[in-house]
């Protein structure tokens, strides 16, 4: 049986509503180098997913969230492991998003947009399970 992997991902929306941030994976990124999707991390064995979440925002954004609610979640088979994501509609309360972060360890995205879901939709083909969730809480499809 496979290990499963948590880990999470979350929504930025601007301020009226009509977009939502998204981060450029580098071109070195083992599963979805270049694409466009949405800003996720790795819930580590000590820490809650929410924790998770809080400290991604910190070091892949450089901004501090505030969690507004739990959007969708979901698994994917992977080739070592069995990825569960949770999806979560979040608020900056403080700080500018600026990528990369001088943060070592975690991966460090090229660029951030705001963005509609057809920016994600590539993503979403190639087996990103956070813009999949995030499509599908939105009923659209990929």
């Amino acid at each position: 049986m496979k290990a499963v992997k948590n880990a999470i991902s979350y929504v930025i929306y601007n301020e009226n509503r009509t977009k939502f941030l998204a981060v450029q994976r580098p071109a070195d990124d083992a599963d979805l180098p270049n694409v466009w999707g949405l800003p996720a991390g790795s819930v580590r064995k000590s820490e809650t997913p929410e924790e998770a979440l809080l400290r991604s925002g910190r070091e892949k954004l450089g901004v501090r969230l505030r969690i507004i609610k739990l959007i969708n979640e979901g698994n994917i088979e992977r080739a070592a492991y069995i990825l569960h994501m949770s999806d979560y509609e979040v608020k900056v309360v403080s700080g500018e998003p600026k990528v990369p972060q001088p943060v070592k360890g975690v991966t460090q995205y090229k660029e951030w947009k705001w963005a509609t879901p057809d920016d994600i939709k590539e993503a979403a083909r190639k087996g990103s399970l956070c813009s999949r969730l995030y499509l599908q809480s939105i009923n659209k499809t990929w």
